[in-house]
């Protein structure tokens, strides 16, 4: 039996961690089509508890996150917040 080959897969970092905490928001607001189905649907019970997520993670992580690491957070989670609005209007 032959083994499967890995796929490459980035390291994991703050960043990357929160990226894909990213596209699984939008993946759940509608903004991007689903892995598996190819298709866009909103689910906003999960798109919200995505955000809390991500919001968490900044309150938990205040202090010790780069300059940089905190702009990528605080700007992911103004983009989501604003598009979650919109859908909820």
């Amino acid at each position: 039996m032959e083994q499967k080959k890995m796929e490459w897969m980035p390291p994991v970092t703050f960043s990357t961690f929160i990226l894909s905490l990213n596209t699984t928001a939008l993946i759940h607001l509608g903004e991007l089509p689903h892995p598996e189905t190819q298709r866009k649907e909103v689910n906003l019970v999960l798109a919200k508890h995505t955000i809390d997520t991500l919001d968490m993670l900044k309150e938990k992580t205040r202090g010790n996150l780069s300059p940089d690491e905190e702009r990528l957070l605080e700007s992911i989670l103004y983009e989501l917040r604003l598009r979650f609005v919109k859908l909820t209007r």
